[in-house]
């Protein structure tokens, strides 16, 4: 199976790049194809305060900022009413972070922080100790440290000088989880999910599981889950058997797929995705229009009256070309073939975009084709 890249960088030049592979796919672990069921991230979000700005916060018209800043004094018996509140050095943000599946208390996780007001830049800003939420309204961790942007934003005088984006940030291990996850345990059976449910692909595994760890231990219950039953002998050491189902080599199977990025200029296709046979006729279009100014000075007259004035004019010349376009029988074959013989014509890859669209609008092309 092979399957090719195709980028448009600048100039218009063309570069295709074949990767090549073995006749059939490399077998690969069941754990790179999916998961157990129940395993999953958990997003936790909060508000928060980045004090330490260098008068790039928010701005004192900001109500938020001055309520929170208000609030946050007062748990240090400063009592401030929020209307008196005048800083740029502080700035409201949102704090998320990604909760693992097996996170245990005092584990750190990366904080990610992005403005919420107008601050201009986080630059050198620190975060305030932020509890972290989950949807249900408990807190699993806490949060605080400087806060890391890659970047900058001076501006003095109306002349601005930015790197990156500076009003989001990072705070590498900057959140401390509180209390941990508890991940589903195997004890007679799991259901293991594949990330793109393909029923070939499932019977395989299915199949893969029973051969490698003993018959009759796996079903495919559809294109997705595969219903795996725990050997009675290893049921008080499910961790043991997780590793072992973890470890079946299975050759999965997959769609053909062509993937077109029409922004980028960038075409990825399996080398397997066929195609009928097709006549393909493909040609531009060129109009040009240019415009001359010339100017008409009557220099002949040593007097001349009121109503001879200096005259402009403008002389249009459109131009229409219709250079011979790209028009050949391709047989039965492959989108790699098509595309290389496209390639050793030149054609640019705007036009081989052009082309494999037009190709599967004619039903000749047997594979979804994805259009981002």
């Amino acid at each position: 199976m092979e399957a090719f890249l195709l980028v448009r960088p600048a100039m218009r030049f063309l570069a295709l790049a074949l990767l090549a592979c073995t006749a059939a796919a490399a077998p690969l672990r069941v754990k790179d194809l999916g998961k157990v069921q129940g395993w999953r991230d958990n997003v936790l979000v909060g508000t928060g305060i980045v004090t330490g700005l260098a008068g790039t916060g928010d701005s004192p018209g900001n109500r938020a900022t001055r309520q929170a800043l208000s609030n946050v004094l007062s748990q240090f018996n400063l009592t401030v009413a929020p209307e008196q509140v005048n800083s740029r050095n502080v700035a409201v943000v949102m704090v998320s972070v990604q909760l693992p599946a097996f996170a245990r208390e005092g584990d750190t996780l990366d904080v990610h922080v992005a403005s919420s007001g107008d601050a201009r830049s986080l630059l050198g800003g620190n975060l305030l100790l932020t509890a972290l939420r989950a949807p249900n309204g408990r807190v699993y961790a806490l949060a605080q440290g400087p806060v890391s942007i890659g970047g900058h934003r001076y501006d003095a005088n109306g002349n601005v000088l930015q790197k990156n984006h500076p009003t989001a940030g990072s705070i590498p291990n900057g959140a401390t989880v509180e209390v941990g996850m508890e991940a589903p345990q195997a004890r007679s059976q799991v259901m293991f999910v594949l990330a793109e449910p393909d029923y070939t692909t499932a019977s395989r595994i299915a199949t893969a599981i029973n051969t490698q760890l003993g018959g009759g231990l796996a079903r495919a219950r559809d294109a997705a889950g595969i219903e795996v039953q725990v050997p009675q002998s290893l049921r008080d050491e499910p961790v043991a058997f997780l590793a072992r189902l973890e470890s079946v080599l299975v050759e999965p199977d997959r769609r053909a797929r062509v993937v077109i990025n029409e922004r980028t200029g960038t075409v990825v296709a399996g080398g397997d995705v066929q195609i009928s046979p097709v006549s393909i006729s493909h040609g531009d279009l060129k109009v040009t229009i240019a415009t001359q100014n010339s100017v008409s000075q009557p220099s002949f007259l040593d007097r001349t009256g009121p109503g001879v004035v200096t005259a402009v004019v403008s002389n249009t010349q459109l131009d229409v070309a219709e250079p011979t376009g790209v028009g050949f029988l391709a047989s039965a074959g492959t989108v790699s073939d098509l595309v290389q013989s496209l390639a050793r014509m030149k054609t640019s890859t705007r036009d081989i975009i052009s082309i494999l669209r037009a190709v599967k609008a004619a039903g000749a092309l047997h594979g979804d084709l994805v259009i981002q």
